[in-house]
């Protein structure tokens, strides 16, 4: 049940089958793979490694080999699960994308943004934003997690080409991007962005600007009585946060049709990292979790979509609109499936409110069978709540002087299963302290350490960390990020 559970509420729909993998269900095998299963491209692991990597006795601990295949000399250390599946669910993506600016035929209303976007995917039919020649106006880097459930398939996949999604949706905006001084306008007349953009370089929109045309604005050309316009404030910042929420659904949707083409099962959590223009973004989907450590000081970076948070969330829907759950549900929820037998008695509840259980509420017929169920784990197992669990927090790099000791840790859940933020942080801390501040594997081998003390050691009664409590048994995960050197990179 756990794992259906975990399986759906953070799912990147489907996935790719990996070939020989025990607990992949495929959903179309005579279908050819999307991507073969591999570990992280930057690793640079031969075939040979990749089969000894997969150990599930001794585990080992795979580190870089070059510290120069990440930038900011970003450490990285992953150590496969004690036996739960045969391969390493969990995949990673580090890259630096440099985008260039469309040219202006690009820009033009008639051509769909999504067509634009499609033909630009890295499938061999176009030309990935790393390869486009011209000028480079805006580079951004990318950090990314991916833990698979149910198979490997969906995290090799979303490792593949969540970044270049989330890319060109940048594309659509850079324009905008690259003009701090103006402020994303509100509509867009039929004359393309750039030329907008170039027509008003030199101040900013204003107001009146946005609404020019309007029926009784300034300037209109029949003006009527006045009326008055409330006008969200748009941030810049909120373009690259609508940029990657819109490249975590495109990515969706592309699993989606791709099942009818290949063989696709499974799916993943997904916490991801970019700088751009100062800032982190830092966007996650599922239970892996992203802290800052600065100046010992944890700053939580990622909220975590749990089973428990999405069974507030459905609640709250049956509660308020329960025709958009097909009247099938009821916003409370009970110990277990009621039974006929009981209605009229008194059981144990909560709704959407609640986190713990509270006294007694009387059965109703209602709560009975299968036109109105109570809201359970099982019932968490839909189609696709990827989309809808994303969250993005902005961290304001540029603000700060970062010394060599303040990181971005980023974990799956296999990490932070038996170690807390402020563990993981003074775990962290205390091995760079001991390091010397100039050495650039220094953050290799605070992963290192890290993964190992989530692992522990291998005993009589199972894999064991501190004080003798259970080590982690899970595949886990580890980037440290530097934050220094993205002070230099501003």
């Amino acid at each position: 049940m756990l794992t259906r559970v975990k399986t759906a509420v953070a799912s990147l729909m489907g996935g790719v089958m990996a070939a020989g993998s025990s607990g992949d269900h495929p959903s179309g095998p005579d279908l050819p793979l999307r991507f073969p299963y591999s570990r992280p491209e930057f690793l640079g692991l031969s075939a040979d490694e990749v089969e000894c990597s997969a150990d599930h006795v001794a585990r080992p601990i795979l580190i870089l080999k070059e510290s120069k295949r990440l930038p900011w000399s970003t450490g990285y250390a992953e150590v496969i699960n004690a036996g739960k599946s045969t391969l390493n669910e969990d995949q990673a993506c580090c890259e630096v994308l440099k985008l260039k600016m469309r040219p202006l035929e690009s820009s033009t209303p008639n051509r769909t943004p999504t067509a634009r976007r499609r033909s630009s995917l890295p499938n061999g039919e176009g030309i990935s934003p790393r390869e486009s020649d011209g000028s480079e106006d805006l580079t951004f880097h990318y950090w990314a997690l991916f833990d698979g459930h149910a198979g490997s398939g969906a995290a090799v996949m979303a490792s593949r080409l969540l970044h270049h999604h989330i890319a060109l949706h940048l594309q659509e905006v850079m324009e905008i991007l690259c003009a701090p001084n103006l402020l994303p306008p509100t509509c867009l007349d039929d004359e393309p962005v750039n030329h907008l953009l170039s027509a008003t370089s030199h101040r900013a929109l204003s107001r009146a600007t946005s609404l020019r045309g309007a029926a009784g604005a300034p300037g209109s050309p029949s003006t009527q009585p006045t009326r008055f316009f409330t006008e969200k404030k748009v941030s810049q910042e909120s373009l690259v946060i609508g940029a990657i929420e819109n490249a975590f659904k495109d990515m969706d949707m592309q699993i989606e049709k791709e099942k009818a083409s290949f063989n696709i099962s499974g799916g993943c959590t997904a916490l991801m990292v970019a700088c751009l223009q100062g800032k982190l973004y830092v966007g996650n989907a599922g239970d892996s979790r992203a802290i800052i450590v600065r100046a010992g000081e944890v700053i939580p970076m990622s909220a975590e979509f749990t089973p428990e948070s999405e069974r507030q969330r459905l609640q709250f829907l049956a509660y308020m609109q329960p025709h958009l759950l097909g009247n099938e549900f009821t916003h409370l929820e009970f110990p277990r499936r009621v039974q006929r037998k009981e209605v009229g008695k008194r059981m144990l509840y909560r709704d959407f409110t609640m986190s713990g259980w509270w006294v007694y509420t009387t059965v109703s017929s209602s709560s009975v069978g299968n036109l109105t169920r109570e809201l359970g784990e099982e019932d968490l197992v839909a189609d696709s709540l990827f989309p809808v669990c994303l969250q993005v927090k902005v961290y304001p790099l540029s603000q700060y002087e970062h010394g060599a000791d303040d990181v971005l840790i980023l974990g799956t859940d296999g990490l932070w299963d038996v170690l807390s933020n402020q563990e993981v942080a003074e775990a962290v801390t205390t091995f760079l302290a001991n390091c010397d501040p100039d050495d650039q594997h220094r953050y290799t081998m605070a992963a290192q350490d890290l993964v190992m003390r989530a692992r522990g050691e291998l005993k009589d009664r199972g894999w064991r960390i501190s004080n003798d409590r259970l080590g982690s048994g899970d595949d886990i995960s580890v980037y440290i990020i530097p934050l220094m050197y993205g002070n230099k990179q501003n």
